[in-house]
């Protein structure tokens, strides 16, 4: 049995449907990710597991245990939000007691508690500290200590990264993967950002109006997405226009202009010969030489444009009537192309993903 169960799960304002017959479970000590862009029904849905929004249909277990029509105090389950709602007349020390305050323990196992709080975050010595005193990361580290402090059952986080700069982010989201792994506690992360669902995650749900479309590891959403619709969202996407010419299985050949091309099927997907469809190839996948005897290009094409982005260099290739993106490392072994220049195309077989 799943440790947190959404069965038939749904949720409309009015005429609105914020979230349609959502069925999904999740492990217990997992760190999984909703994913998809600005209201596909992520943060709903993370707010009827916390008791802040009822369901219209469905039911929502939380260790074989159903909590749909419970209150959020009845249902041992501590949230962050994006804004962390710290409060600004206390200290960080009685910032994070508040909960043990409310649940009346004594002030010495309150002490006990909120200096392990602090420790487990990398916060001791800023006890006596104020919200106006803290950078965003740390108010997120206090943030997050008040909850852990309480041992919820399940730790709930709403795009808590949203509000802090890129280099803070980048460190950020190790950080909280690294405390979830040490304390073992199920997590349900909330983000529009794929980089950090690919980062932190045991397993993603991709989601869109309101739907999820599919659910996987990291390694399975990025390399074997399941619509063009999660190709284009998760990551760079080449996107090539072509036609199904054999199928054996998993594997199959697609026609790209007049030349063959060997690729494999996306996840469930089921397309037959002849079938118009495209085969998405990342751009890192790709592999910018010269003609080579004994391994023939998929494609051979011209250099439309350079971009220079510091560790990596992109190339835009038109080839076959359409543009195909390549990021190839910056490296001094690695020559550097000028617009204008003829180039050849090699990928493996198993990096070019014919999805419907």
């Amino acid at each position: 049995m799943a440790y947190v169960e959404f069965k038939a799960i749904a949720k409309s304002f009015g005429n609105f449907v914020a979230v349609a017959d959502l069925d999904l479970e999740i492990e217990q000590g997992e760190f999984f990710s909703l994913l998809g862009p600005s209201g596909c029904g992520k943060s709903t849905t993370l707010r009827m597991l916390a008791g802040f929004v009822k369901p219209t249909k469905g039911h929502i277990n939380v260790h074989g245990r159903d909590v749909t029509a419970l209150p959020p105090e009845a249902r041992d389950i501590g949230i962050v939000f994006q804004n962390y709602a710290i409060f600004p007349h206390m200290t960080v020390f009685d910032n994070i007691a508040f909960g043990l305050v409310e649940r009346k323990l004594s002030r010495p196992e309150i002490k006990k508690k909120v200096d392990a709080a602090l420790a487990e975050v990398g916060m001791t010595g800023f006890e006596d500290r104020y919200e106006r005193e803290l950078s965003g990361g740390q108010k997120q580290r206090v943030a997050l200590a008040r909850v852990l402090v309480i041992e919820p059952e399940i730790l709930l986080l709403d795009e808590p990264l949203s509000a802090l700069d890129k280099k803070m982010r980048e460190e950020m989201k190790f950080w909280i993967k690294n405390i979830q792994k040490s304390v073992g506690i199920t997590t349900i992360y909330v983000t529009h950002d794929q980089s950090e669902a690919l980062t932190m995650s045991d397993r993603i749900a991709v989601m869109d109006q309101g739907r999820v479309l599919q659910v996987g590891s990291p390694v399975e959403i990025y390399e074997q997405p399941a619509s063009r619709f999660i190709a284009e969202f998760i990551g760079e996407s080449n996107l090539l226009k072509c036609q199904v010419t054999t199928l054996d299985g998993s594997a199959c050949s697609v026609n790209l202009g007049d030349v063959s091309i060997p690729g494999r099927l996306s996840s469930n997907a089921s397309v037959e010969p002849g079938q118009d469809v495209a085969l998405l190839v990342r751009p890192e996948m790709i592999r910018l030489r010269p003609i080579e005897a004994n391994e023939p290009p998929k494609l051979q094409g011209t250099v439309s444009e350079t971009i220079y982005q510091g560790s990596v260099v992109r190339y835009r290739i038109h080839a076959a009537g359409q543009e195909i993106m390549v990021e190839v490392a910056n490296r001094p072994d690695l020559p550097r192309l000028n617009t204008g220049d003829n180039v050849a195309t090699y990928w493996s077989a198993e990096s070019g993903v014919v999805i419907p």
